[in-house]
């Protein structure tokens, strides 16, 4: 079990101190075999608080009952989970996964959460997106330092792994903190659907910026060319809103789109190689309709997401990590409105062609009232950055000391988690 304290605020000596670690990066040693790979990484965050009992359910733990009743998934019956070992069941709306596990590309690290023991989402996100071991006042983001490592790296070593990853990816209208920073970001926003922009209105729109504002027309012009890559604007708002087409709920168009245009980009020969998106509405304090509602219907949407990507980025699969988390876990308690509230440990996915998989690693403390942190939260036994720090090394080629004092600054006492990559 990794220790971590309570409370820690970040520093600004922390923060030189990453600094210069990463100014020294190209100096470091790369894992020999990196040379010879061309890895992705997708960071997908799921924002609200992932209630893990609920997706990769411990069936057989004897307390998991008295704590969930007849919300728990079970072995058997009408609240049958999918099978993963001889202890753990997954949630039945994420059949895709499941076939990924089975196909050893895919694995879930349990009983797992950031040093953050509040119960605020800001604060919570801020600690899961900075990488730093407590709150305070953060302007950057551990992917995004990763990047610019990766970046000075490139420079030192041109046409080496490095040379596409000099650039993040950022799925959304803002980019999220965990890619803020000074490495170069490249953003894209799903379209408005329903609301095409047609040819010809982009061909009078390039005229008019071309006469009156040269900056804004490439601009414009490099939008477009991006929105192509992605698969969307034009050509893919227009498709779906064809008479006839088959319509899509917004739920899992929202999955599915940005899943699909995160594949695009990651896919492309000359792209980016490290992203991020995220899904809202993981806060499920009432009616949260694990089986049957709206969580179901949202891990059903990741699920989703999780194909499209891995179809949509095609052989690049192969060399492919989807890393999936969240701020904090949930109660071990079902309350009195059928949800469960903020709490601490919850589980982390990660997925590809380039994962160790079909494992479910938990050092798992188990849920009696003896067990629980604070006697209502499953207890945490692995810090969150080991994992990142894992996959990191392991999959991107980051030396230790480079993620102990640059991208998850003064963390030297988390090791790097093992045996993640395949």
């Amino acid at each position: 079990m990794t220790v971590c304290k309570e409370g820690h605020l970040v520093s600004r000596r922390s923060l030189l101190g990453g600094a210069v670690s990463l100014s020294l990066w190209g100096a470091l040693p790369r894992r020999a075999s990196a040379s010879a790979r061309d890895p992705r990484l997708l960071t997908v965050v799921l924002r609200g608080g992932l209630d893990g009992l609920w997706l990769a359910s411990p069936a057989g733990d004897p307390d998991l009952e008295r704590l969930r009743g007849r919300f728990a998934l079970t072995r058997s019956g009408d609240a049958a989970g999918l099978p993963l070992d001889e202890f753990f069941v997954l949630n039945p709306a994420m059949p895709y996964l499941h076939g990924l596990y089975l196909k050893r590309e895919a694995l879930i690290v349990h009983a797992v959460a950031t040093p953050y023991r509040e119960r605020s989402h800001f604060d919570g996100q801020d600690v899961l997106e900075s990488g730093l071991a407590g709150v305070g006042r953060v302007e950057d983001g551990w992917l995004n330092r990763a990047v610019a490592g990766l970046a000075v790296e490139a420079k030192a070593n041109p046409g080496g792994l490095a040379r596409p990853s000099a650039k993040g990816l950022a799925m959304g209208a803002v980019v999220p903190l965990v890619m803020r920073g000074p490495a170069s970001v490249l953003t894209w926003i799903p379209p408005t659907f329903g609301i095409p922009l047609r040819e010809s209105n982009i061909a009078r729109l390039t005229d008019l910026y071309a006469e009156t504002d040269p900056g804004l027309a490439k601009a414009f012009a490099d939008g477009i060319a991006l929105d192509k890559v992605a698969g969307g604007g034009i050509g893919a708002a227009a498709a779906k809103s064809l008479p006839g087409a088959a319509p899509q709920p917004p739920l899992m168009r929202e999955f599915v789109d940005t899943a699909e245009a995160a594949a695009r980009f990651l896919g492309s020969a000359d792209g980016p190689r490290i992203g991020v998106l995220s899904y809202n509405g993981w806060d499920t304090h009432a009616n949260a309709g694990a089986i049957k509602g709206q969580l179901a219907n949202r891990l059903g949407g990741l699920d989703a997401a999780i194909k499209a990507f891995a179809e949509g980025i095609g052989p690049a699969w192969k060399d492919t990590v989807v890393v999936v988390v969240t701020e904090f876990g949930r109660t071990a308690r079902v309350n009195g409105t059928e949800g469960t509230d903020h709490g601490t440990a919850t589980a982390a996915l990660l997925v590809g062609g380039g994962v160790k998989g079909g494992r479910v690693i938990a050092d798992w403390p188990g849920l009696s009232e003896k067990a629980l942190h604070q006697a209502r939260d499953l207890r945490p036994t692995r810090d969150l950055r080991s994992v990142l720090k894992g996959v990191l090394r392991d999959h991107v080629g980051i030396p230790d000391k480079s993620l102990a004092d640059a991208v998850f600054p003064s963390s030297s006492s988390v090791a790097a988690l093992d045996g993640l990559i395949a």
